[in-house]
């Protein structure tokens, strides 16, 4: 399991978008993420029966995976995690300063 999971807010900790927090929108395979309105590039499409005057339209870019943190609500700071076990239940994320757990995957 990736330290980050669709849906996490997270923060861009290197790179020109620095700073800027959003939503993971998808997961690549190639170990990179793709964030809600972060990384913004230009996207030339041709004219097609869905958009038959084609243009240029703004998509969201890639950002590797090692250049974003999770965003610790309690702390108000981008937080690296730690796994933790709760009375034998399954493993779940947490905050490495406060211990707030981090809501699982697909459990939202």
């Amino acid at each position: 399991m990736a330290h980050v999971s669709r849906g996490d807010m997270v923060v861009v900790i290197k790179g020109r978008e620095k700073g800027k927090r959003g939503k993971i929108k998808r997961i690549l395979s190639n170990g990179r993420v793709e964030i809600e309105k972060i990384n913004m590039i230009k996207k030339h499409t041709r004219p097609t029966q869905k958009n038959p005057h084609g243009g240029i339209q703004d998509v969201e870019g890639s950002v590797a995976i090692a250049n974003i943190a999770l965003w610790c609500e309690s702390c108000s700071k981008p937080r690296r995690t730690k796994m933790v076990t709760a009375d034998g239940a399954a493993k779940q994320r947490a905050c490495i300063k406060c211990d707030t757990a981090f809501p699982n995957p697909g459990m939202a």
